[in-house]
């Protein structure tokens, strides 16, 4: 662990140590894009924080910069936002909590060292939360939890511990402890600093021994105040105490109670992110894992994003640097493609805000604008030809043909689809007999968010219709001629992707397994692994 000194400042750490790349997971309206307003405003980083949902008077959230997330209160993009505190560069990846856009949170998460779960204590434990952490858990991501909106009621704390411990299987462990709740919140108990706080984070009391506090005259007339140190005396003795090394391993989470909308609890959060998270740790990789210290540049296209700036039409490509020190102007190779580029006008982001990166190490999320160049899954090197692994596609749950209004715009909707689909908005698989568009996407809202994009940013009205198909898989075999064999026979229910791979699209799960029992030397794959 890096200790960090008192002042807060860490000590005779290379440039890459001091970088915290982390993202925020959770549940739709659990207050992620809350939370992330107002951990940038305790670094420092805003001036004010926005509400999701404020006054029409109020300006919109920092992080969701999109007109439609706007509109709605929601993230469906991962924005990038970086910021400097305690001495350390943070790099927060602000995730979409909607499930419909699970696929690119997924992709979000391989670019990042840690996380911090957000919990509503009214509900607990959410299914979209759960997705997510299990995703953590494939990775090994430590997470921290933020159990959010103390100030409401919700359930009891030691309720929410047992709950994360046995639906997470995870081992938790409180560092931050409400006084009371709802109407009755009184304060915090912060076990790390030895700080009582108000709810306006103004130091009440401070102890050297968190058993003291039942003792104090003032806590001891309080009745909402001495039930919580006793609950907090059964939290302690049924939960583990916190273990760096146990949270590195990803095996417990420290929790810490509060409210991201009252700002409580939230300097403390950022805190714990500086002293415990990783630093950038090796990035898995073929032939082997890239050390952050390796001195040659390595880095990984996580997200690719369109018009982000409507008036310039750009396409930026979001790259995580795993090793190396990366400057401006660099030549790096793309290893998919195997041609060299100049980076000459890399960007560090805040929200929709950016300046231009001159320098950037392991664990910096750098923009690099492209005409198409960048795909999602690109590794980009100096050194060894090497290929980051584990960003995948997945197979949609739902199938729709496009139907283009105006045909004239042929052109304008392959260039509109084939642009988004690079950012994983939705796939783009086209027909091998009749070659109609067909889009695959996890959720409906992907749908709308596709047709109010194309005609927003392309000019081109389109429609979706229902197909008789409910699934899509890629199929493959050891054999190429009895793959083509299997292509030849049902070619009436193939498409290719995009990258011209062969995709057979069911009509109902039961078709597809009487499918998969005619034809057993055919593997049918639920992701794939991007190029």
């Amino acid at each position: 662990m890096n200790e960090m000194s008192p002042a807060g400042t860490a000590t005779k750490l290379l440039p890459y140590q001091t970088r915290r790349t982390f993202a925020i997971i959770s549940h739709p309206d659990a207050g992620k894009t809350t939370l992330t307003e107002k951990l940038l405003a305790a670094s420092g980083a805003i001036q004010q924080a926005g509400a999701v949902r404020g006054r029409a008077n109020q300006r919109s959230t920092r992080s969701d910069w999109m007109e439609i997330e706007q509109q709605r209160g929601i993230s469906i993009t991962s924005s990038v936002m970086t910021f400097e505190h305690l001495g350390l560069t943070f790099n927060l990846l602000d995730t979409p909590g909607h499930s419909d856009f699970s696929e690119d949170t997924y992709r979000t998460l391989t670019a990042v060292d840690a996380a911090i779960m957000v919990i509503d204590v009214a509900k607990g434990i959410e299914a979209q939360t759960l997705k997510l952490f299990e995703v953590c858990r494939l990775r090994d991501i430590p997470i921290i939890t933020f159990a959010n909106k103390v100030d409401r009621e919700g359930k009891d704390p030691v309720e929410i511990l047992d709950e994360i411990a046995s639906t997470l299987a995870l081992d938790v462990s409180p560092v931050v402890w409400p006084l009371g709740g709802g109407v009755d919140f009184k304060g915090i108990v912060d076990l790390t600093a030895g700080v009582v706080k108000r709810p306006n984070g103004e130091v009440w009391k401070t102890f050297a021994n968190v058993d003291d506090l039942s003792r104090d005259d003032e806590f001891a007339m309080d009745p909402v105040v001495m039930a919580s140190l006793e609950n907090l005396e059964l939290a302690r003795a049924g939960f583990p105490e916190f273990d760096h090394e146990v949270y590195l391993a990803g095996h417990l989470t420290p929790v810490i109670f509060g409210s991201a909308l009252k700002s409580v609890s939230v300097p403390e959060l950022l805190t714990a992110l500086g002293t415990w998270a990783p630093e950038p740790r090796p990035q898995p990789a073929e032939p082997k894992p890239i050390e952050p210290n390796d001195p040659k540049v390595s880095g990984f296209v996580f997200k690719v994003q369109a018009n982000m700036d409507a008036n310039h039409r750009d396409r930026i490509a979001f790259v995580r640097l795993s090793s190396g020190t990366f400057k401006r102007g660099m030549r790096l190779k793309n290893v998919r493609s195997g041609k060299d580029m100049a980076v000459s006008n890399p960007m560090f982001f805040f929200g929709h805000d950016r300046e231009l990166a001159e320098e950037a190490v392991a664990g910096d999320i750098v923009g690099i604008p492209n005409h198409g160049t960048l795909s999602v899954g690109d590794t980009l090197t100096e050194g060894a030809t090497i290929k980051v692994t584990g960003i995948p596609n997945f197979a949609p749950e739902i199938i729709r043909r496009v139907r283009l209004a105006d045909p004239m715009k042929a052109k304008q909707l392959a260039k509109a689809l084939s642009d988004l689909a690079e950012e994983g908005v939705a796939q783009i698989f086209r027909r091998m007999i009749g070659a109609d568009y067909i889009v695959g996407v996890v959720g409906q809202l992907q749908l709308e968010v596709l047709q109010a994009r194309i005609l927003k940013e392309y000019n081109v009205p389109i429609a979706f219709e229902s197909l008789n198909f409910e699934m899509a898989r890629w199929v493959g075999a050891e054999d190429k001629k009895e793959l083509d064999r299997f292509i030849s026979a049902v070619k009436m229910e193939m498409a290719e992707d995009k990258y011209g791979d062969p995709v057979y699209l069911a009509q109902s799960e039961w078709w597809l397994q009487r499918t998969q029992r005619d034809w057993p030397k055919i593997v049918f794959y639920t992701t794939k692994e991007r190029h």
